[in-house]
């Protein structure tokens, strides 16, 4: 209980409550958060005009109904009125697959990933593409481990699991804890449970640190942890992309749709029962709920939320390119990337700090 007062305190710090909107639905779901509407907002303006002449807004969910910055936030915006608030269309792909393909391509308009590094990955073959949120300064990756790993230096000789590919970060971690990378056996992992490593199928994996983790935690199965901060390795947390082209023609548009979005982070960094409620009732309406169970979303939420936090130095989603420098390094370094595009090549810094005000979020009518 102390933790959870202490981790309320720090977030009251850094956010002016706002008015909330009136609760509308992607299914049958109702909220609780009280209504609002704004005196002189979007809606009697020509910024609703605008807003419903830029037609409807694909969004799609990096990984369905996960309750990650940049998911949790769009689904409830949409899910407590905040787009509609804006006269924003707001159409939703929970189905997590080709994100950013098809954002590039300009069938969809917003996606997420999960750290600079995975924008920076795909930069050299996914043109279209620009980078306009960063949600937190911290690294969500970590190596967990059979309890018999005591350091990573251990797992010379042994499996290491990876999902997709190792990560940059993951491989500046066995470097900087002096690895012998060619004396460990990695493996390429096609299931996601994590007991997998207690149960010395494999002796590592390279996962999230706020999901395998967090359930062989909630399991009470012994495990070790590596992060990347305990070896001096930076990174970033969860990325918004959007189409560059559509960007161009609709920057206020754009920057609505992260307003929204925003204030609805704003909401559920202060109501956390409240919105893990409504996210897995979501879940659950649209068939994910076996996928995204509440115990599962409210672990994630528990730490991903202390993330967005990270620097009180920028607010929720503002990005830097300085941010991104020490993971643009790194892979350079470890990436296997050819023409890696230059950070503000890839990021535009200015549209999401410009809807702070002293660091409040600014909202029509407020």
């Amino acid at each position: 209980m102390t933790a959870f007062l202490e981790k309320g305190a720090r977030r009251r710090g850094f956010y002016l409550a706002g008015a909330l909107a009136a609760a509308l639905t992607l299914s049958a779901c109702a909220t609780t958060a009280p209504a609002a509407n704004p005196p002189g907002g979007a809606s009697a303006s020509e910024d609703c005009e605008r807003n419903r002449d830029a037609g409807t807004i694909t969004y799609i969910s990096g990984y369905g109904y996960s309750a990650s910055a940049g998911q949790l936030d769009v689904f409830l915006a949409k899910e407590m009125g905040f787009f509609d608030e804006l006269c924003l269309d707001v159409e939703i792909n929970a189905s997590g697959a080709n994100g950013q393909q098809l954002v590039s391509s300009g069938q969809a308009q917003f996606t997420a990933l999960g750290s600079a590094s995975d924008v920076m990955l795909a930069a050299a073959n996914s043109q279209n593409l620009t980078a306009i949120a960063t949600y937190g300064s911290v690294s969500p990756f970590s190596i967990f481990a059979n309890e018999n790993v005591k350091s990573l230096k251990d797992l010379e000789g042994k499996k290491l699991g990876y999902f997709i590919n190792l990560t940059p970060i993951a491989s500046a971690m066995l470097d900087a804890a002096g690895v012998d990378v060619s004396k460990v056996e990695l493996i390429k992992m096609t299931n996601y449970d994590p007991t997998v490593v207690t149960r010395g199928q494999v002796d590592a994996i390279v996962g999230y640190a706020s999901n395998q983790p967090q359930t062989l935690k909630a399991m009470n199965l012994p495990f070790n942890e590596f992060l990347p901060e305990e070896l001096d390795v930076q990174g970033t947390y969860n990325v918004m992309e959007v189409n560059t082209e559509f960007l161009t023609e609709n920057r206020e548009v754009v920057a609505d749709f992260m307003r929204a979005s925003l204030k609805a982070l704003e909401y559920c960094l202060e109501n956390d029962d409240e919105c893990i409620d409504m996210i897995s009732k979501l879940a659950e309406d649209n068939g994910q709920g076996s996928a995204f169970p509440r115990e599962q979303l409210e672990r994630t939420w528990s730490v991903e939320s202390t993330w967005v936090v990270s620097n009180p130095e920028l607010s929720p989603g503002v990005q830097t390119a300085a941010q991104w420098e020490h993971e643009y390094e790194l892979v350079k370094r470890y990436g296997d990337v050819k023409d890696l595009p230059a950070v503000n090549e890839m990021m535009d810094t200015k549209l999401v700090a410009s809807l702070y005000k002293d660091g409040a979020l600014i909202w029509p009518g407020e």
